[in-house]
């Protein structure tokens, strides 16, 4: 009796197990811009982008909202990955209503001319009083809890292939190189990010030849569980030789109705080999309902929308759930 009293004495001390902690993405939509909010695992938080300016600060809005939803009072790092109106014109009014401490971009804006120069200066007026950090190729993010390494900025790639990675690449054959794209989407920064044993990775806009020389001859990157679709899924971006090599378990596509979601890109994506699923923002008019993901897997079905969002919430051990905040539906992935 008094082995089991103490017994009990130790189990009532003990107290509760505590949660492991989790690597937290909300895909925001901002009409086919890009805004993913990410929480590491020590809490830091993590904006990749911000979406557009104008429509009564909507996009702003709803940045704010996931920020509040996540539960933090401000965004520890900005990554603006390129600077064109739908992924950095939103800053101004984003820094308006939510403190941003360090931002991350890949230097100035390479494109010149009258609205660029606006949304540069624009920009730069906005993140002055923020701490700056400029990344090249290569360079560690510094996110704590995770592995992130950019494998593009500002028109330059990694020349040495990631661990694990760098096999030839049997599908580079079949592919042709297009002319190439002299605007800020061949610049924008490209990350890998790696939290225990889940991969991810985010391209922005980066535009298909760069796509090609980050695959062929070799493909520097590996496999990856988790591919948010480069471009909005425009097909300008997203060779299969890059995508397939890549071998996602889950394609996230941050479409609009109208933008992004091309036929091109849906059928390279489905394709994949192993790929369990496409969640999307939007449904994308262009496509036809067979193309599109079924209504479950999409935030949003209808083009005037409330900005339902995706989230997904991954373990170290390389399981995640993403849900489905229009109908609650989720799906875990072992």
């Amino acid at each position: 009796m008094r082995m089991l009293l103490g017994l009990v004495i130790v189990f009532c001390f003990a107290g509760p197990v505590p949660a492991a902690k989790t690597l937290d993405f909300y895909f925001i939509d901002v009409e086919g811009g890009q805004a993913t909010l990410m929480v590491t695992p020590a809490g830091q938080s993590v904006l990749v982008d911000a979406g557009w300016p104008g429509n009564n600060g909507r996009d702003a809005g709803r940045i704010a909202a996931a920020v509040k939803r996540a539960g933090l009072k401000r965004i520890d790092f900005l990554l603006v990955t390129h600077y064109h109106t739908d992924h950095v014109g939103g800053v101004p009014q984003l820094l308006a209503k939510t403190p941003v401490v360090t931002v991350i971009d890949h230097g100035t804006n390479t494109e010149t001319g009258k609205n660029p120069d606006a949304l540069s200066k624009a920009y730069e007026e906005a993140v002055a009083k923020c701490k700056r950090i400029v990344v090249k190729r290569g360079d560690a993010l510094p996110f704590k809890g995770l592995e992130a390494k950019v494998v593009a900025a500002r028109g330059d790639l990694i020349e040495q292939a990631l661990p694990g990675a760098g096999q030839e690449n049997p599908l580079c054959a079949a592919e042709r190189r297009r002319d190439e794209d002299k605007t800020e989407n061949a610049r924008s920064i490209g990350f890998v990010l790696n939290y225990g044993k889940f991969r991810f990775i985010d391209l922005a806009d980066l535009t298909w030849n760069k796509e090609l020389d980050l695959s062929c001859p070799n493909h520097k990157i590996g496999k990856i569980d988790v591919y948010l679709v480069t471009h909005h899924g425009m097909n300008m971006s997203g060779p299969a030789a890059m995508v397939h090599a890549l071998h996602p378990r889950v394609a996230i596509m941050n479409n609009g109705p109208k933008k992004g979601g091309s036929p091109e890109s849906f059928d390279v994506i489905r394709r994949s080999p192993g790929l369990e699923d496409l969640w999307q923002l939007h449904f994308a008019l262009g496509a036809g309902k067979d193309q599109n993901s079924a209504d479950s897997l999409i935030a949003n079905t209808e083009p005037n929308c409330e900005g339902k969002w995706l989230k997904m919430t991954v373990a170290s051990n390389g399981s995640f759930t993403v849900e489905n905040s229009r109908n609650g539906f989720k799906k875990s992935y072992k």
